[in-house]
């Protein structure tokens, strides 16, 4: 294993930078939630908005684990690396289409566009820091309590 591969693995994120990425997460998802809950629009509507927000997520997630797992000599093939890409770009794209053709308030537009974008954004993230921590305790395995703690042993 090369320098660069070790010093990788190695790498814990911080809890701000895992905290914050959940946060964003959960707020860019949150938003578009609530926004589509309360929008008026048909449920059709309503349904190609959450298909077309949940095909992005899941293509960012595809996106950067097959970057990584390439970056980490993993082996990935050129088609799923394709179909990722394609299906985040395919994603993006309807969400663009979408919003434009959609009957909605310019600040509407902005606020649908602004949590799709957060939410690709924080989801790469915390992929990012899900697979950093899982490589980071392979390599540093957490110590295994032997002792039970003294709240929970009885006094005699």
């Amino acid at each position: 294993m090369s320098d660069q591969h070790t010093q990788h693995a190695l790498g814990r994120p911080t809890g701000a930078f895992v905290g914050a990425s959940w946060v964003a997460l959960g707020l860019g998802a949150s938003v578009y939630f609530v926004g589509l809950y309360n929008a008026q629009m048909t449920l059709a509507e309503k349904g190609f908005y959450l298909a077309v927000f949940l095909l992005g997520l899941f293509a960012a997630i595809s996106v950067q684990k097959a970057v990584r797992d390439r970056a980490e000599d993993v082996p990935v093939t050129g088609a799923y690396l394709g179909v990722a890409w394609g299906m985040l770009l395919a994603a993006l794209t309807l969400m663009a289409v979408g919003l434009w053709n959609a009957g909605l308030l310019l600040s509407e537009k902005g606020f649908y566009g602004i949590g799709f974008a957060m939410s690709l954004f924080a989801v790469v993230a915390v992929q990012k820091n899900v697979r950093d921590l899982a490589a980071y305790r392979t390599v540093h395995p957490e110590p295994v309590a032997t002792e039970r703690s003294s709240f929970a042993s009885p006094q005699g």
